[in-house]
């Protein structure tokens, strides 16, 4: 059974995310993890003597989930999904770490903003921060979007890594259950590709055989303006992207901060963590 958190603060952004999760693996058995986390008041932290949850704020968390879970148990009555409410004091980061240690989940699905998400920030605080401190695949998805079945993905690379089917084990998934055609974006520097990162793209060709897929190389400077253009003429469904330091990944999002990156993310977008090659 797949394990998935599906992170919480019971906005309109949130439920979003939680729709779309639900759709994407509509047929296939799912225990879903919603999480909500909540940071003690000023006068909870002035007067206890010890660490524990405050009790006014844990059962008005438990309470929202309990009707959170019972609207969506009705609307969907998919007998493939479990349920798990988990509302914990604690950061939306600190507590998503403690349930994917503990619980061996396999994929985080959140929205890309919270509740006071900014209509001038691509990505909110508690998103950009899982995506930056967590070792496991993120699928953030826009505020307001419709769902739509991921047939045509975007993995866009820098074939600066080598490729596993482990590391991308989660984008097969669902290329292989959604039968998606991949399309690999490489946006190179004038005097082309290395011989590594054609050894590198060999393999990546490797392990995307059994997927139906195309390997693009763009010769193109600005890296933001070749990914916004391929997905708006493609009619891409799923950006997907690995989180390799030093190198793509980390130049075009973390250093940003994934605020004001200039990338116009309209569809799901999913982080793959790095895998160093044992």
């Amino acid at each position: 059974m797949k394990k998935i958190i599906l992170p919480t603060d019971f906005s309109k952004n949130a439920e979003n995310a939680i729709v779309y999760a639900l759709n994407l693996f509509k047929d296939e058995k799912c225990a879903f993890y919603f999480l909500n986390t909540f940071m003690p008041s000023a006068n909870y932290e002035q007067h206890s003597w010890h660490i524990g949850l405050e009790p006014s704020n844990l059962q008005k968390s438990m309470k929202q989930l309990t009707a959170l879970l019972e609207r969506l148990s009705k609307k969907f009555e998919n007998p493939k999904h479990i349920f798990v409410p988990h509302s914990a004091m604690n950061t939306v980061v600190g507590e998503t770490k403690k349930i994917i240690e503990q619980e061996k989940i396999e994929l985080v699905i959140m929205g890309t903003q919270g509740a006071t998400g900014a209509s001038d920030i691509v990505f909110g605080t508690n998103t950009t921060q899982v995506i930056e401190k967590i070792n496991c695949p993120v699928i953030a998805v826009p505020s307001g979007l419709k769902y739509k079945a991921p047939k045509n993905i975007l993995f866009a690379t820098d074939y600066e890594i080598t490729y596993s089917k482990e590391q991308l084990k989660e984008m097969l998934h669902i290329a292989e259950h959604h039968r998606s055609h991949i399309d690999v974006l490489h946006v190179s520097s004038i005097s082309g590709i290395t011989d590594d990162q054609q050894n590198n793209k060999a393999m990546l060709d490797e392990v995307l055989k059994d997927v139906d897929h195309r390997s693009h190389i763009v010769p193109e400077e600005d890296i933001r303006s070749c990914i916004n253009d391929f997905q708006l003429e493609n009619d891409v469904d799923l950006l997907v992207m690995i989180k390799n330091k030093h190198t793509f990944m980390e130049r075009l999002f973390l250093k940003s901060k994934i605020k004001q990156i200039g990338l116009h993310i309209k569809i799901p977008f999913m982080e793959i963590p790095f895998l160093p090659k044992k």
